[in-house]
C-alpha cells in the first residue's frame, strides 16, 4: 500500500490527484517551479519542493529533480498526472530503477504505443481496426508527397509521437503539401523532440471516439464505455461526454472489445485510453471505426467516465500501482446516466483564442447539483504564460444528455472571471448550437459553426442598470431616489470602457465599489466612472505581438510588397505556433523582428503601409 505519493505534475490534476490521495490516507508531496511558487496544488499538498526555475524544461521536465524530491521527501512512489513526463518511458524506467514506485503502466508498454507508426502495426497484429495511410520509415519529402498522392487528399499529416493536437495538420491539396509539412516537423520537433510523421486518410464526417480501459498486475483488463470528444477547435478537444451520442449496443461491444485487445497486446496496466476515428457519415458502425492512436496515461476529460460509472479512476491507479487487483469485474461496470466536459481556458476566442494570461481578480463558480469543477486555480491567483492556459473542466452529470447540457449551460451562465479574458461564452454557444444538442457531431462542427459560436453576448440594459444603482458613486453624486418616468442617464466604466447606463430603482443604503455582472459566460465589471489609462493600441498596419513568446520565423523584410493574408512571421508561444498576417495588400515600412527573438505581449514587429488606391 502506497502512504507517501509525490505528484510529477501542477494545475488542476495535480489538486485532483491530491484529493484522492488523502481520502486514501496517502501523504501527498507537491513538486512547483519559480512561477508556481504560491500556486493552489502547492497549498494543497502535505508538502512541497521547489524543482526549478518557470519554464517547464526547467522544471516539471527534469526526471532527475523530481525523483530527487521523492528520495528526499521518503515519498514511496510517483504519480505523473497528463502531459510533461506522464508518458515518457525512460523517466518511468528511472523511478522503478530509483527504488520507487510508477503509478503507470509499464515503460515497455508506453514505448510500444508512444510511437503511432509501430502502435499502428501492432494494432493491426491484434485484429484491431486502423486507418489507411503511410507508416514507413522513409521520411523523405519526395516519398512523403508520393504517399500523399497513392492516399489521396485530403490527407493528414501526424507526428509520431503526437498529441494534444500538436505537430498535426490536414492538407487539402497538393500545392499546400510541403509548407505543411514543414511546419509540422518544426512543432512536432519543439513539442516532442521527434520530427518523424506519419500520413492518413482523412476521414469524411469524422468522429472522435475513445474507450478507457484499465489492466492490473493479475492479468486482468476491463473496459469502462466510451468516450465522445468529436467536439475540437484544430485538434484540441473542447467539449467531450460519455457515453456517445448514437452509439448502439451492439457497436459499442464491438469498439471496446477492440480497446481491450489493443490493451492486452501490450500487456497493459493502469488507465490508458485507446482513441478511434469513426467515419460518421451514415451514423456509428463498427465497421467504420479504426485505430488512431493510445493514450498511455489518465486522460484529461477523465471525469466524464467517473461520472457515469461512479468509479475513481484516481483511486484505481493508486490500488493497481500499489500491486492490487482491479476492484471491480467488467459484469459489474455499467452506464448511469449522461456526463459532459467543457474546458474553461484563459484565452481570447475574439482574437484566434490567444491565451490571455494575468491576475484572477474575479474568478466565482456557483455550485449547482451534479456540477464538478476541477480547477488548479482560485480568486486572486494567476494564469502564468508558461503553461497550459486551463481555468477549470466544468463537469455536468444527468439523467440524460440533454439534462447534462442543461446543468452546465447553468454553471458557465454564472461563472464570473475578470479581468482575464475566457472561452467561456464560447463554451455557452458551443453546447446550445442545434447540432450539439441533436447530437449530429463531427470534428468540423466548431470550424463549420464559427461564425455563430464566436458571437459574444451582451448585458441587458437592465443588469448593467441595476449593477451601476449599486455603486458607492451614484449614492454619493446623487443622493435621491430616481423614480422618474424617464431615467437619468450616467457615465460608467465596463471592463474599462466608458459606457453610458440608465439609472432608475432606488439607490441603496450602503453601495459598492464595483458590480459583477454575468451572462452565457460573459462577465462585466461595472465601476465608477474615471477617466481610464488608454490601452496600447499601434496605428492601423502595425502588427503587435499578440503574446510574450519567440519569433521562430521571419518571411518578410522592409520594403517588400505584401498581400492581404500573407504570412508575415510566425511566433511561437504556449508550444503552439502563431502566424501572423498581413491586415491588407501594402509594403512593409518597419521591421522589428528577427529570427530567434523573444518578444513581451503588444510589442510591434512590423508596420505595413497599405497601398495607395489608383485614382479614377
Amino acid at each position: 500500500m502506497i502512504t507517501k505519493l509525490l505528484i510529477a505534475n501542477r494545475g488542476e490534476i495535480a489538486c485532483r490527484i491530491i484529493r484522492t490521495a488523502r481520502s486514501m490516507g496517502i501523504v501527498t508531496v507537491a513538486v512547483f517551479s519559480d512561477a508556481d511558487a504560491k500556486a493552489l496544488h502547492v497549498r494543497s499538498a502535505d508538502e512541497s519542493v521547489h524543482i526549478g526555475p518557470s519554464p517547464a524544461a526547467e522544471s516539471y521536465l527534469v526526471s532527475e529533480k523530481i525523483i530527487a524530491a521523492a528520495k528526499d521527501t521518503g515519498a514511496q512512489a510517483i504519480h505523473p498526472g497528463y502531459g510533461f513526463l506522464s508518458e515518457n518511458a525512460d523517466f518511468a524506467q528511472s523511478v522503478i530503477d530509483a527504488g520507487l514506485i510508477w503509478v503507470g503502466p509499464k515503460p515497455d508498454s508506453i514505448r510500444a504505443m508512444g510511437l503511432k507508426d509501430a502502435a499502428k502495426e501492432r494494432m493491426i497484429a491484434a485484429g484491431v481496426p486502423v486507418t489507411p495511410g503511410y507508416l514507413g520509415e522513409d521520411q523523405s519529402v519526395e516519398r512523403l508527397k508520393q504517399e500523399a498522392e497513392t492516399i489521396g487528399y485530403p490527407v493528414l499529416i501526424k507526428a509520431v509521437a503526437g498529441g494534444g493536437g500538436k505537430g498535426m495538420r490536414k492538407v487539402e491539396k497538393a500545392a499546400d503539401f510541403e509548407a505543411d509539412l514543414e511546419s509540422c516537423r518544426r512543432e512536432a520537433k519543439a513539442s516532442f523532440s521527434n520530427d518523424e510523421v506519419l500520413l492518413e486518410k482523412w476521414i469524411t464526417s469524422p468522429r472522435h471516439i475513445e474507450v478507457q480501459v484499465f489492466g492490473d498486475s493479475h492479468g486482468n483488463v476491463v473496459h469502462l464505455f466510451e468516450r465522445d470528444c468529436s467536439l475540437q477547435r484544430r485538434h484540441q478537444k473542447v467539449i467531450e461526454e460519455a457515453p456517445a451520442p448514437g452509439m448502439d449496443e451492439a457497436t459499442r461491444e464491438e469498439i471496446c472489445a477492440a480497446a481491450v485487445r489493443a490493451a492486452k497486446a501490450v500487456d497493459y496496466e493502469g488507465a490508458g485510453t485507446i482513441e478511434f476515428i469513426a467515419d460518421a457519415s451514415e451514423g456509428l458502425r463498427a465497421d467504420r471505426i479504426f485505430f488512431m492512436e493510445m493514450n498511455t496515461r489518465l486522460q484529461v476529460e477523465h471525469p466524464v467516465t467517473e461520472e457515469i460509472t461512479g468509479v475513481d479512476l484516481v483511486e484505481w491507479q493508486l490500488l493497481v500501482a500499489g500491486g492490487e487487483a482491479i476492484p471491480l469485474k467488467q459484469e459489474e461496470l455499467f452506464i448511469d446516466g449522461h456526463s459532459i466536459e467543457a474546458r474553461l481556458y484563459a484565452e481570447d476566442p475574439a482574437k484566434g483564442f490567444l491565451p490571455s494570461t494575468g491576475r484572477l481578480d474575479i474568478l466565482d463558480f456557483e455550485e449547482f447539483d451534479g456540477v464538478r469543477i476541477e480547477t488548479g486555480v482560485e480568486e486572486g491567483d494567476t494564469i502564468s504564460p508558461f503553461y497550459d492556459p486551463m481555468i477549470a473542466k466544468l463537469v455536468a452529470h444527468g439523467v440524460d444528455r440533454i439534462d447534462a447540457i442543461q446543468r452546465l449551460l447553468d454553471v458557465i451562465d454564472e461563472t464570473s472571471i475578470y479581468p482575464v479574458r475566457t472561452n467561456a461564452y464560447f463554451l455557452n454557444n458551443a453546447l446550445a448550437c442545434g447540432q450539439f444538442v441533436d447530437g449530429d457531431l463531427d470534428t468540423g462542427l466548431i470550424e463549420r459553426e464559427a461564425d455563430t459560436l464566436l458571437v459574444e453576448p451582451e448585458p441587458e440594459e437592465e443588469m448593467l442598470a441595476e449593477a451601476a444603482m449599486g455603486l458607492s458613486s451614484v449614492t454619493n453624486q446623487f443622493g435621491f431616489r430616481l423614480n422618474k418616468t424617464e431615467p437619468l442617464r450616467g457615465w460608467f466604466n465596463v471592463n474599462g470602457q466608458p459606457t453610458e447606463i440608465p439609472l432608475y430603482g432606488e439607490c441603496p443604503d450602503e453601495g459598492a465599489d464595483f458590480a459583477v455582472v454575468t451572462e452565457q459566460g460573459k462577465t462585466w465589471v461595472v465601476t465608477p466612472w474615471r477617466e481610464e489609462g488608454g490601452h496600447h493600441s499601434a496605428a492601423d498596419g502595425a502588427i503587435l505581438a499578440p503574446m510574450p513568446g519567440k519569433v521562430i520565423a521571419v518571411d518578410v523584410a522592409e520594403g517588400q510588397a505584401v498581400t492581404a493574408g500573407q504570412r508575415l512571421m510566425v511566433l511561437e508561444a504556449m508550444k503552439m505556433e502563431h502566424a501572423l498576417t498581413a491586415p491588407f495588400d501594402g509594403t512593409v515600412t518597419e521591421l522589428s523582428a528577427v529570427t530567434g527573438g523573444q518578444v513581451q505581449v503588444e510589442a510591434v514587429l512590423v508596420v505595413v503601409e497599405p497601398a495607395k488606391q489608383d485614382e479614377a
